[in-house]
């Protein structure tokens, strides 16, 4: 199988339901920074413990939902959408994590732990790609479920670099 088609070579290519665009348009920066986020998600995975690495890889499938919801207009081809039970499944990993982590009441400075510094990474990564994808939905049709899935997916991100973080430094305003 050849991975190259041509059909990109004048700066276009194919959303998932065939419909074909520009490839600097947001929506295809939108999707492809989820794909960014992904990939790091996947460095990430080589530096945490077996329970973790469980979580983002759950994580990881669901990015590829997202990404395929981002990259269609036409919903109604996929086989799977963001739901309210992938935002509480969520929430429920960010109050484990939290309550396993150490006490901190302020901000702390990032990367105390190689695994914590690129959980960090992955989560300024996934605040870019949430700010894109409200930049989407400003002018196109986003499920706001997808939204609200990515703004707790930084959280998440945070909640279990602060758990994997060795030591917390403090960040005093």
């Amino acid at each position: 199988m050849k991975i190259y088609t041509k059909t990109g070579d004048k700066g276009q290519t194919s959303l998932y339901d065939g419909t074909r665009i520009d490839k600097d348009n947001i929506r295809v920066e939108s999707y492809g920074t989820i794909d960014e986020l992904n990939s790091y998600i996947g460095l990430c995975m080589h530096y945490i413990n077996e329970d973790e690495k469980k979580v983002l890889f759950n994580i990881q499938r669901d990015l590829f939902y997202i990404g395929a919801e981002l990259a269609t207009k036409n919903t109604e081809k996929l086989n799977k959408v963001v739901t309210d039970n992938d935002i509480k499944n969520l929430e429920n990993i960010i109050d484990k994590y939290m309550g396993e982590a150490k006490g901190l009441d302020s901000f702390i400075i990032p990367g105390t732990s190689l695994a914590s510094a690129h959980l960090h990474i992955a989560r300024t990564i996934c605040r870019r790609a949430e700010r894109i994808i409200i930049s989407l939905s400003k002018i196109e049709k986003v499920n706001p479920m997808l939204i609200k899935y990515i703004n707790r997916l930084s959280d998440t991100l945070y909640a279990i670099a602060r758990y994997s973080e060795d030591k917390l430094i403090p960040m005093e305003f």
